[in-house]
């Protein structure tokens, strides 16, 4: 492999704190997009939760938003990091399903659960990877918001689905 083919390789594996926080921001939008339009499709029983997805989402949009716009992290944000080993899956999340006109309660808690994942993932391993500072506590931040969204939802599906609700 020449050096110029190596060096290649190696920026393919790098991405900057700007282009990390305008996918982010795009996947907490079409998350917030998506919820809304959700709600009145769902049943009531979990329309209340589809409701705070949609609040929430909005909320990680905002915080994604005014820190790519903060003068005092412009130089931060130029900042090159690793690109996560969950990159991929995250920015996929982006491609929204069709769940219908009446999704099941079932289908709407897998995917929400699935989606939580991800950026639970996503979010813990740019923690790691991010060098101290707001961003770094942003994305620790969001991490445990993520994985407390993603228990509720197991435990909800788990009440419905399993205990005869579906």
């Amino acid at each position: 492999m020449s050096e110029g083919s190596h060096g290649i390789e190696r920026l393919r594996g790098k991405t900057t704190l700007r282009e990390v926080l305008e996918v982010a921001t795009g996947f907490e939008a079409s998350a917030r997009d998506f919820y809304t339009a959700l709600i009145p499709r769902v049943s009531k029983n979990i329309r209340y939760l589809v409701e705070e997805l949609a609040v929430e989402e909005q909320g990680h949009f905002d915080l994604f938003s005014a820190l790519a716009a903060r003068a005092d992290l412009a130089e931060q944000i130029k900042a090159e990091i690793e690109r996560p080993a969950s990159d991929s899956q995250f920015s996929d999340c982006l491609h929204l399903p069709d769940l219908g006109e009446n999704p099941d309660d079932q289908t709407v808690l897998q995917y929400a659960m699935g989606r939580e994942h991800a950026a639970m993932t996503h979010y813990r391993e740019l923690a790691n990877t991010t060098p101290d500072g707001a961003i770094r506590d942003l994305f620790t931040f969001l991490a445990s918001e993520e994985t407390k969204h993603k228990l509720e939802l197991e435990k909800l599906y788990y009440e419905i689905v399993h205990a005869g609700g579906v």
